[in-house]
């Protein structure tokens, strides 16, 4: 049966006073002011966008912006679109921080956006058992500022203070003592009927229970980590014990050391010479930190008692000097006033004990601008792929970014976070002016990056909204990826949730 034009006119016009209707019932649940419609037409369809993003992909065109305050209030919304029968599917961001991998922008057009940045309350806290139950809106560092002085502290990321911890960890990102997603020991979610459960540990009012993620049967914790099965309206996040004393050790080594530097810098940690994450910079990412042009650097944190820290920062500079390897070799940058790189060492040392800097000072030496600014204004493109924690691999690392540069003309700035003695995250970034053609290399650049890393079997473990097709590409077998559609299928089969970066 052919469908007539004017028929479609009819269609689409309808499904636009529907979703109006839908957004008007939305406004009467969270406030008018609350709520964006859209302004503009595109095929018959009213449309809007979240406004620009630095890495300058394309603005998807969304149907709306939501803007809840409460728990309730996204349960109540997620009801409306529940029986599917609005063209629109829900997308959520926490604080839209998500910067180089799509910012707030949805992976595909036509969702609905829930805003989650007014769901801002820390819950409740618990210093003595070590956890705090949080929203998607509370950054870093108000947690962090919360926990000041206590025994304590936040697994903080390198990025804005401002940031969420949430939508970080639901993402996998990476603090300075592990991964973040290791922090989560319990969500609140919004499943697509609008029930809501919450899965994995929760504290309990009449009863001290250990803080356990996994409790009984099937774990759903992770269910809901970089997954469309549902809106996480709040977390369980684990806090950790604060040491009593912490030192960063700060090395330097030319290029064309790294394979042999690298492999001296696993074995102590394999050894258990580090605590946290050792962070390894390349030329271009060392340039942030003060380091001398030409020059790799390596921040080797070690904590606990004061005793414990003065034998390993002893233990690690007697090691790195007798290794020959390095260039420079320091572990009193922090407490020498006179040192070229004392305000930087101080940070980088906060930042290990928990305290994001509230003045994102090292952040906008970054990114060349302060984080309010960075979407209207910034060029910025992530690429983070795990790779083999072996001086072979992180040398090859180093080959396949001179060779993209080589290509395109982009030098990339990477850091290699050691997640443990095996594995490394690779966190390759690519800033770009928004004008001209270095927009275009930048994007083949990340291409290229995808290409050769994967044939490398370096594999990415967080994906872009323009690269989401990889999320099949790299699945490691079939069978698991139709299993997690069948899911999809049965939690939400309206498809309320839209799909996202690795749907």
């Amino acid at each position: 049966m052919t469908v007539l034009p004017e028929a479609t006119a009819r269609h689409e016009a309808s499904a636009a006073t529907d979703l109006r209707a839908v957004l008007g019932r939305a406004a009467q649940v969270v406030g008018a002011d609350r709520v964006t419609y859209p302004d503009e037409e595109t095929h018959g369809t009213p449309v809007t966008t979240l406004g620009p993003n630095v890495s300058l992909y394309r603005s998807r065109a969304v149907f709306g912006v939501v803007r809840p305050r409460t728990a309730e209030e996204v349960r109540r919304v997620v009801e409306l679109f529940a029986d599917g029968e609005t063209s629109a599917r829900l997308h959520t961001f926490s604080t839209g921080g998500n910067w180089g991998l799509g910012s707030r922008e949805p992976a595909q057009d036509g969702a609905v956006v829930l805003d989650l940045s007014g769901l801002d309350q820390i819950r409740d806290i618990d210093v003595a058992q070590g956890w705090a139950v949080v929203e998607p809106g509370v950054t870093q560092a108000r947690l962090a500022r919360l926990l000041e002085g206590s025994e304590r502290m936040l697994n903080v990321t390198v990025s804005s203070a401002h940031t969420s911890v949430v939508g970080n960890a639901l993402d996998r990102g990476v603090g300075l003592r592990h991964q973040r997603v290791e922090d989560l020991t319990g969500l609140e979610v919004v499943l697509p009927s609008g029930e809501v459960i919450r899965v994995g540990w929760w504290p309990e009012p009449n009863r001290h229970t250990p803080v356990y993620a996994h409790g009984l049967g099937p774990s759903l914790v992770q269910l809901f980590v970089q997954s469309s099965l549902g809106v996480v309206t709040a977390a369980t996040v684990r806090l950790l014990p604060r040491p009593e004393a912490l030192r960063v050790v700060r090395l330097n080594f030319t290029p064309d050391k790294v394979e042999a530097a690298t492999a001296e810098v696993r074995r102590w940690v394999s050894q258990g010479l580090a605590r946290g994450v050792v962070k390894i910079y390349n030329e271009a990412a060392a340039k942030a930190y003060g380091s001398e042009p030409g020059q790799y650097l390596v921040h080797v944190c070690v904590d606990g008692t004061r005793e414990v820290v003065d034998a390993l920062s002893g233990i690690v500079t007697v090691e790195a000097v007798k290794s020959g390897l390095f260039s420079a070799v320091s572990d009193s940058d922090a407490s020498d006033p006179g040192a070229a790189n004392h305000d930087v060492a101080v940070r980088v040392e906060r930042a290990y004990a928990g305290d994001p800097d509230p003045s994102d000072a090292l952040f906008e030496a970054k990114m060349g601008r302060p984080a309010v600014r960075l979407d209207e204004e910034g060029g910025f493109l992530f690429f983070l792929p795990l790779v083999p924690f072996t001086g072979t691999a992180l040398a090859r690392t180093d080959e396949l970014i001179e060779q993209v540069r080589a290509e395109t003309g982009i030098r990339c700035g990477a850091t290699l976070n050691a997640l443990s003695a095996d594995v490394v995250d690779c966190v390759v970034t690519m800033k770009f002016a928004r004008q001209g053609e270095e927009v275009e290399r930048a994007h083949r650049a990340l291409d290229r990056l995808y290409e050769l890393f994967v044939a490398e079997g370096f594999i990415p473990y967080r994906l872009d909204i323009e690269h989401t097709e990889w999320a099949d590409r790299l699945a490691p077998d079939a069978g698991a990826r139709s299993f997690a559609r069948h899911l999809k299928d049965a939690v939400d089969p309206h498809h309320v949730i839209a799909p996202g970066r690795y749907a």
